[in-house]
């Protein structure tokens, strides 16, 4: 399958790593010259731009921030292949992709990352085992398409998780884009506190490991969630203070271990583990009924997709 990568940072650098070592006839392009030749230099084609990236591709892959999207979704122009992305928010890609008339898009989002960022930190094995969302909306999202997508990234390991762009939103801004904010929040604390810094040990280190990320990134990244990340961080921020009422009660040690037992039981639990294989119709329903219940999909077939489901989850027959 000839496939056009458009953005070479660490996402898109590993996806055009991981399809030419699946054997996909595949080219990339990105604004900044360093990191085009830094591509080529690790034996990669790479265009000079958009559009000669994408002729006659099958498949695009957006790879870019939200903030470039408009100008490479015009750029994009008259390409007749199927369009994907790899953004962390969906329902304003989905807004953008209606108002430049783009066919045959399936909105994506790659559960996968690290703190460092660019094609230097790219890795072809960072999809292996991650979630992998593909958008799939009743009435609108074409289901050859998506079942095309959905077998091109279960092949690089990927596992494919049918939703909505509205459910992936506010998921990702609660288990996400939330927590970026928090762990910033919480690196803050080093500021002007010398001795918190040389005592800050492993509990600090996991906490606020996503706060080496780009600033640039986080905030394009919240920002273009803002309302569901609104939503969340309000969640939190409540959940925050009622732990803070119960440090006030007669007998703080009490009132805090049942909220903390409860936590502890969810971390504990995950990730999931996943049930047996089964196999289910390759239909909308079926498919966004999967995503729901915290399943995934491992293989696509003729008419049927092969499904795994959280063992919790399943189906009983």
């Amino acid at each position: 399958m000839r496939t056009a990568v458009i953005g070479l940072g660490l996402i898109g650098g590993s996806l055009l790593r991981a399809l030419a070592r699946a054997g996909h006839d595949v080219v990339g392009f990105d604004a900044d010259p360093p990191t085009r030749e830094l591509a080529r230099a690790a034996g990669h084609r790479v265009a000079d731009s958009v559009s000669a990236a994408v002729e006659g591709a099958d498949v695009t892959a957006l790879a870019v921030p939200l903030p470039v999207l408009p100008q490479v979704l015009t750029d994009l122009a008259g390409q007749n292949g199927l369009v994907t992305d790899v953004t962390s928010v969906k329902g304003p890609v989905r807004e953008l992709i209606a108002a430049h008339g783009v066919r045959g898009f399936v909105g994506g989002h790659p559960m996968a990352g690290k703190e460092t960022s660019g094609f230097a930190a790219s890795d072809p094995d960072l999809f292996a085992g991650c979630a992998w969302v593909l958008c799939l909306e009743p009435h609108e999202t074409d289901l050859g398409d998506w079942l095309t997508l959905a077998g091109l990234f279960t092949v690089l390991g990927a596992r494919v998780v049918p939703v909505t762009s509205a459910e992936h939103d506010t998921a990702v801004a609660r288990i996400s884009h939330v927590p970026h904010l928090f762990a910033s929040a919480l690196a803050a604390q080093l500021a002007g506190d010398p001795l918190s810094a040389a005592l800050a040990a492993g509990s600090f280190r996991d906490g606020t490991r996503v706060a080496a990320s780009r600033a640039e990134l986080t905030a394009a990244m919240c920002g273009g969630n803002a309302g569901a990340v609104h939503r969340e961080l309000r969640r939190l921020i409540g959940d925050l203070e009622e732990f803070a009422d119960r440090l006030e009660s007669p007998d703080p040690v009490a009132a805090l271990v049942p909220p903390l037992a409860a936590a502890g039981d969810l971390r504990r639990a995950w990730p999931p583990a996943p049930g047996e294989p089964e196999t289910i119709k390759a239909e909308v329903d079926p498919l966004l009924e999967l995503g729901r219940s915290g399943g995934w999909v491992t293989a696509v077939h003729d008419g049927e997709v092969v499904a795994l489901r959280p063992e919790s989850g399943r189906k009983l027959s």
